[in-house]
């Protein structure tokens, strides 16, 4: 299961400076660091990126504190000097003993793998993998916001790839998420990192920035463009096996986000 094969020359990336893609990223990485040390509450031990690329996360999980394994289905993204350890293995497949991680990311890797398969297995997993008082940290796009919302209709209309490069790039419903967590026996908490969007002007960036500190309240968290769930595993019993079927309420399929 790979990346379906991304088209540089789109309608939004014609239309882009990288100077104010940049805007949009340092506020990303500004507000993933703010939430966590504010919300995580696990102060050091063995952190496990999924589908980790050549940024890992470590801005997230900083040594010596933190031990960072990385896994890509690219064994070159594993070559990384941010990893302490890396496997070739892709979501849903990844081999590791139960309860052998504090901390299970994903960074942004989600709305391309929910385009493949649903993600109830891929939650179950990575609760399997936490050990008692870990999280599952997600960081990905939501649908709620307008330009999520967007970006699923012309997904849906089969314009993806021209609009923005590629069809698995699939806005996720945070409610869906929530859902997806809670039924692996995982306590949800879900964040705004931000609500800006990295295609307006620095100007209209910025002036947005200042809402991203409302992103922890209940009835804005959701609306994000950018979405941080932390999933806790407080339980020393076995996950539940929920029943993963294509018309499930709690299934986030490429059509629901």
């Amino acid at each position: 299961m790979v990346s379906e094969p991304y088209e540089p020359d789109n309608l939004l990336d014609r239309h882009s400076d990288p100077a104010t893609l940049q805007v949009h990223y340092d506020q990303e990485q500004r507000r993933e660091r703010e939430l966590l040390d504010r919300r995580l509450g696990i102060g050091g031990g063995d952190v496990l990126s999924v589908g980790c690329g050549w940024h890992p996360g470590r801005h997230l999980f900083p040594r010596p504190a933190w031990r960072m394994t990385g896994v890509d289905l690219n064994a070159d993204m594993l070559g990384s000097p941010e990893l302490d350890a890396g496997v070739t293995a892709g979501a849903g497949e990844l081999p590791f003993e139960p309860e052998s991680f504090d901390v299970v990311l994903y960074r942004l890797v989600l709305h391309h793998v929910v385009y493949q398969r649903p993600l109830g297995p891929v939650f179950e997993e990575a609760a399997r993998l936490l050990r008692r008082g870990g999280a599952l940290v997600l960081i990905e796009p939501g649908s709620w916001h307008p330009v999520g919302a967007a970006l699923a209709l012309a997904n849906r209309a089969g314009l993806g790839v021209a609009v923005h490069g590629t069809p698995d790039d699939v806005p996720l419903s945070p409610r869906a998420l929530r859902r997806a967590a809670a039924a692996a026996g995982l306590e949800p908490e879900l964040h705004s990192v931000t609500y800006g969007w990295r295609r307006l002007p620095a100007r209209a960036q910025l002036a947005l920035h200042a809402l991203d500190r409302l992103g922890s309240r209940p009835r804005l968290a959701a609306l994000g463009h950018t979405l941080l769930l932390i999933g806790r595993r407080y339980s020393t019993t076995s996950m539940p096996k929920p029943s993963w079927t294509k018309g499930s309420p709690t299934s986030t399929q490429p059509s629901r986000s």
